[in-house]
């Protein structure tokens, strides 16, 4: 066998093991014979959305479960497929499985990253918030730059992507921009890019090669089923409606149908300016509900809440990844190490390997780069 097809059947025989780890594969059979067995109760549908949550959790573990054996039963066959080949000196089948192995080698990886995903709202669509940091029109510009990486990403995988909210920045670009991203797992891969994000580059703006330097935040939150419990009272909400802010032009909202709710125990904000105020008080409530939800879910990760804390203002210090395009192009993420020199690429929305660098880290925090 060729050290390069010896490589991949070590690596695919690696990827089996972390997923039969992180699939707990000893107890896995007994917990599907479970589901199989809620699922024919006569009653589970008197509570739809108690169903549905079971219904998916069954099909996630019946796709993980058949997923692992997939790769198994194609390492196994591929193998004998090489060791029948050399037996009677046919190069032509040696090849084939040598390929087919290849192949499966990139499947391998995949589930195992797909592994990754089993938070509790992981497979949920997703709030996406960037909001462009100090220093006017650069930031701005760098605002409306990551929102077009973030679109493109989503329509990458097939996302649907809805702008809920925007308020254009005053010379180019945009101060701030809402999405609702849906697709499985969009919350389970989009979560890794909460942060402050830094460009450099030579200003488009000013005179002069001078470098500028601009910052943006991007927050990301579940989108909440509906089967969780939220519970906001309305002395402790604000409800105000206004015009939408826009570029200009016939399209701008001329009524007063955005919506904008404070949430005053937590001073979260959150906006809709869709043209029906209807429809924007049911997103904007949906929206705070996120934001809550995710509140609650970063109290149970001491590790969240420190990432939390210590995100501050988009600023200098507090940056998750830096974007460099003057004098050098690189594109690094200052949590893992991960970093490349296709700096178009990611703006392309090329950020698979960014999301799948942070979700490898860790249950310490530590970049796969820290522990070797």
């Amino acid at each position: 066998m060729r050290a390069e097809t010896q490589a991949n059947v070590e690596q695919i025989r690696k990827s089996l093991g972390l997923l039969a780890q992180r699939l707990d594969w000893e107890t896995a059979p007994h917990r599907l014979e479970e589901f199989n067995a809620l699922i024919e109760q006569p009653d589970l549908w008197n509570d739809p959305a108690k169903a549905q949550k079971l219904m998916r959790e069954r099909q996630s573990l019946m796709d993980a479960v058949n997923g692992y054996k997939m790769i198994e039963s194609g390492l196994n066959d591929n193998l004998e497929l090489i060791e029948l080949g050399e037996m009677e000196g046919e190069d032509s089948i040696i090849e084939e499985a040598e390929a087919a192995l290849k192949a499966l080698l990139d499947v391998a990886a995949q589930k195992e990253l797909e592994a990754l995903l089993n938070g509790e709202a992981d497979s949920n669509d997703t709030f996406l918030e960037i909001n462009a940091g100090a220093g006017g029109t650069e930031s701005q510009d760098w605002a409306e730059m990551l929102a077009r990486m973030y679109t493109r990403w989503a329509e990458r995988r097939g996302f649907t992507v809805e702008m809920l909210a925007e308020e254009a920045g005053q010379e180019a670009g945009i101060k701030s921009v809402a999405y609702k991203i849906s697709g499985h797992n969009a919350y389970g891969w989009l979560k890794t890019e909460s942060g402050v994000h830094r460009l450099v580059r030579i200003s488009p703006f000013g005179s002069g090669d001078k470098r500028q330097t601009s910052f943006a935040s991007v927050w990301v939150y579940p989108v909440v089923d509906d089967n969780i419990e939220i519970d906001i009272q309305d002395k402790d909400i604000r409800i105000d409606t206004m015009r939408a802010s826009g570029a200009g032009g016939q399209h701008v909202n001329k009524t007063d149908s955005a919506v904008r709710i404070t949430h005053f125990p937590t001073g979260i904000v959150v906006t809709s300016s869709l043209k029906s105020q209807h429809q924007n008080r049911e997103i904007a409530m949906n929206a705070l509900k996120a934001r809550l939800y995710q509140i609650e879910l970063d109290k149970r990760s001491a590790a969240i809440n420190e990432a939390h804390d210590a995100k501050g203002d988009a600023g200098w210090g507090n940056q998750i990844r830096s974007y460099v395009l003057q004098p050098y192009q690189m594109v690094k993420d200052l949590r893992t190490n991960h970093e490349t020199s296709d700096t178009q690429g990611v703006l392309d929305g090329d950020l698979d390997g960014f999301m799948a660098a942070t979700l490898a880290m860790d249950m310490s925090g530590k970049s796969r780069a820290d522990n070797e």
